[in-house]
């Protein structure tokens, strides 16, 4: 008999939560997002709950919008996740710690050092989150007038990549012999240089650091457009998609595996992970209210800010009581323009229903009681719409307390998630390969 499928969760922490309002929530922490006390309370109560993930997104401005909207953003102020991870590392032993990193604005040195080290100081927990940079205005913070074209952003992307994984590669797991009666720290047989020349990168190695101890920390990636859906399918391990329904997400789950095996890889070794807004409550009644009592705390200024960075266009301008007009593209974020414009087209919202939700959270969500809320998280991974969940969380500490101690243990009685961590390492409890070495054979 086959292997029962099991729920991989992440758990999304943008830093700490997704929604707007989250910080204004009664009884939310609003400093949760800066306040190195709170996110160790919250790293450990997920790995408490047995999560595979930390999850921390990133982006590199403050986000360019209207003052009056931005002034009511938590977002404005966050640790560097290659900052913060490895504390976190230090006082947790089993969850994996993933970290966006953008392939825009970073260069492939930087970021090959920076998460081979997370992944040694953690012991092999680290996992990297490719991105292209989606917000035009990170341009204005490295020099650049304009922001990169969406097709060169991933040309770039897929080179860098191929330059980071090729700088993990730099040594040998063997390669550091460190005999003290002969006073050799190191085989030189057992060391590349990369000499990599290329399109966007000269960059020549070896990385001064031995390989990692997961061979290579964790790909995630995260990007929709059928740009990113391809450099997802020839590069990534854990997909962490953003689809609407339940429809959506099987389609996507299919096309992503279908594109991965079409570039020579395992399909199996490509996980899907839809973000999933949860919201729970001991009635079905207490869980909306609970989401509508949230949803007020959105400020109709952002609100129409939120809509106005989704589409790439300034919402401003449209009536607020009228259908959303026709969005040409830009060159922002396709998915999230995407997104958007179904969600408008899917439920027939007003320019004003649109931002109210957009300004939330308009992803989706599973808002009900433990069971219920189990019972479509499985039906999610049975009829392959998933393999688990990026799981956002309302409000903290809350909402994750909800989770982990309701939610969690549901998910446990019907066998579809672990009670226990199967490894030490994130490949481990993911069940992913450690990938060989491209150049050495391990003696």
């Amino acid at each position: 008999m086959p292997e029962p499928r099991r729920l991989r969760l992440g758990a999304f922490m943008r830093p700490v939560s997704i929604h707007t309002a989250a910080w204004r929530y009664p009884g939310a922490f609003p400093d949760a997002n800066f306040n190195l006390g709170h996110l160790v309370r919250f790293a450990r109560k997920l790995e408490e709950g047995r999560f595979d993930a930390f999850f921390m997104a990133d982006h590199q401005a403050v986000l360019n919008m209207p003052i009056e909207a931005l002034k009511r953003s938590a977002t404005v102020t966050s640790f560097d996740p290659l900052t913060l991870l490895p504390a976190l590392a230090m006082v947790t032993e089993r969850i994996g710690l993933i970290a966006t990193a953008s392939t825009t604005y970073n260069e492939p040195w930087h970021i090959a050092r920076k998460f081979a080290s997370l992944d040694h100081i953690s012991g092999g927990r680290a996992g990297w989150n490719v991105v292209t940079s989606g917000n035009p205005a990170e341009a204005w913070n490295f020099g650049r007038e304009e922001h990169w074209e969406h097709a060169a952003r991933y040309r770039r992307a897929r080179e860098f990549h191929d330059v980071v994984t090729g700088l993990w590669d730099s040594w040998a797991d063997d390669a550091f012999i460190r005999d003290v009666d002969s006073g050799v720290y190191f085989d030189p047989d057992r060391m590349r240089v990369l000499n990599h020349k290329g399109e966007h990168f000269a960059v020549r190695g070896p990385l001064n650091i031995a390989r990692p101890v997961q061979g290579w920390p964790v790909i995630v990636q995260a990007g929709a457009s059928d740009d990113g859906r391809q450099l997802a399918a020839e590069t990534a391990e854990v997909v962490f998609a953003g689809t609407g329904t339940v429809e959506d997400a099987r389609a996507f789950y299919a096309d992503i595996k279908a594109r991965a095996g079409q570039a020579g890889r395992n399909p199996d070794h490509v996980l899907i992970l839809p973000g999933a807004f949860v919201v729970v409550g001991e009635t079905e009644d207490e869980a909306r209210e609970k989401r509508a009592l949230l949803d007020r705390g959105v400020h109709d200024d952002s609100a129409i800010a939120s809509l106005s960075v989704a589409l790439g266009t300034d919402a401003s301008v449209f009536d607020p009581d009228g259908p959303l007009p026709a969005i040409p593209e830009t060159n922002a974020s396709k998915s999230g323009r995407e997104r958007a414009l179904a969600l408008a087209r899917r439920e027939n919202l007003t320019v004003r229903q649109l931002a109210q939700r957009i300004g939330g959270y308009a992803g989706p969500a599973f808002t009900g009681t433990a069971a219920t809320i189990a019972d479509r998280m499985t039906e999610w991974l049975e009829t392959r719409a998933c393999d688990g969940f990026n799981i956002m969380f309302p409000y903290l500490p809350a909402g994750l307390d909800d989770f982990v101690d309701k939610v969690v243990p549901e998910l446990q009685r019907r066998g579809v998630f672990r009670r226990k961590y199967e490894g030490r390492t994130l490949r481990e409890n993911l069940g992913l390969p450690r990938p060989a070495n491209r150049y050495f054979v391990q003696g």
